[in-house]
């Protein structure tokens, strides 16, 4: 047994101990379940797995860390309003919060950040990290790190317009067919239930097949694909609306169907219309990237996060990680978007009172 195994044990030990003797009953059953399971992994793989419990343990504090220290820092810059709401965040909604300013800013200021154009060829094929390229290059010989941040910039943008372009058509023809009723809310409803019976990504094959795999073409089917789940959830909520007692007064007022739409139903049905949409854009972001993985997303030489995989998944069998970096750029900012709906979700079911 080694100094690592044994400062290992000592460290996990006393800082259970101290957990128990501040009564922090929650951190002591974190640290003292992690310490025997660290006993029980180490008896079966050794040194090697408590380093590699080590490293992820040290990854989430670090993230705790960020987390912490970006609400708290968030609290201090906005106003009283705000600030009262992001005191009672969870680490997890201000950690989801930082990574999404993060992408962001890397989308926003993407050729002032990457130092070299995102087709531009600086280096040989799968050439290694050095100090020009700090993730090496990919199979053309263009700087990895300058692609992933163009990457941010063109998936992003792409889900975002489409996201948007989808709640849009989506919102207002739910809210139509709850506000108007009769046949056109029946029409609607069945031709939703007929397109949400396909698969999402089947359904996008086929028409991208059909189509073409313009840019235009592809934010169009996307959206096509999710208006009619963005539908579903606007006709519900507004179908809720509708029935209260201020829609009839309205209606007797004689305000035509879009006032009631735009003055009575949408600011009532905002909450969980801006929850869902934060839901929607992984959905779609995730499509964008798997179309781009399968070849008919983004088209070569753009950067995108999928096609990147695609293209250096053969590093993989040699042991490189390059073809992950992409992959752990998509699932960390689904995974942030997710943390902020919970608790958009939360805020919105009125569940903080």
């Amino acid at each position: 047994m080694n100094y690592f195994i044994i400062g290992y044990y000592a460290m996990l030990i006393g800082a259970s101990c101290v957990a128990a003797y501040f009564k922090n009953r929650q951190a002591f059953l974190l640290i003292f379940t992690l310490t025997l399971v660290s006993f029980v992994m180490g008896l079966i793989g050794g040194e090697s797995v408590l380093w590699s419990v080590t490293v992820a343990a040290g990854l989430i504090a670090a993230s705790a860390g960020i987390a912490y220290s970006f609400r708290e820092f968030l609290i201090i810059i906005l106003p009283k309003q705000g600030a009262k709401t992001m005191r009672t965040a969870p680490l997890t909604a201000s950690f989801g919060l930082f990574v999404v300013i993060i992408y962001v800013i890397a989308a926003v200021f993407a050729p002032v950040i990457a130092p070299f154009g995102q087709a531009e060829v600086v280096g040989t094929s799968f050439a290694p990290p050095d100090d020009k390229m700090l993730l090496g290059a990919d199979q053309l010989g263009r700087d990895m790190f300058s692609r992933i941040i163009y990457g941010a910039r063109n998936t992003m943008g792409l889900s975002l317009m489409t996201t948007a372009i989808a709640y849009l058509m989506g919102c207002v023809l739910g809210m139509l067919a709850a506000v108007r009723g009769g046949w056109l809310d029946q029409f609607l409803g069945r031709l939703v239930d007929v397109i949400m019976s396909i698969p999402s990504l089947i359904f996008a094959l086929l028409l991208l097949s059909i189509f073409g795999t313009q840019l235009y073409i592809l934010v169009l089917v996307i959206a096509f694909i999710y208006t009619p789940y963005v539908f579903r959830l606007s006709r519900a909520v507004a179908g809720n609306i509708v029935v209260m007692d201020y829609i009839e007064a309205a209606r007797l007022r004689g305000e035509g169907t879009w006032h009631l739409i735009t003055r009575e139903v949408l600011p009532n049905a905002m909450a969980p219309l801006v929850a869902e949409f934060g839901l929607r854009f992984c959905f779609v972001f995730l499509l964008v990237a798997g179309l781009s993985f399968l070849g008919l997303g983004i088209q070569p030489p753009t950067a995108d996060w999928g096609s990147m995989v695609r293209e250096n998944a053969t590093l993989i069998s040699f042991g490189e990680i390059t073809p992950l970096i992409p992959a752990a750029a998509i699932a960390l900012l689904t995974v942030s978007i997710n943390f902020i709906v919970d608790w958009m979700l939360y805020l919105s079911a009125g569940l903080k009172d």
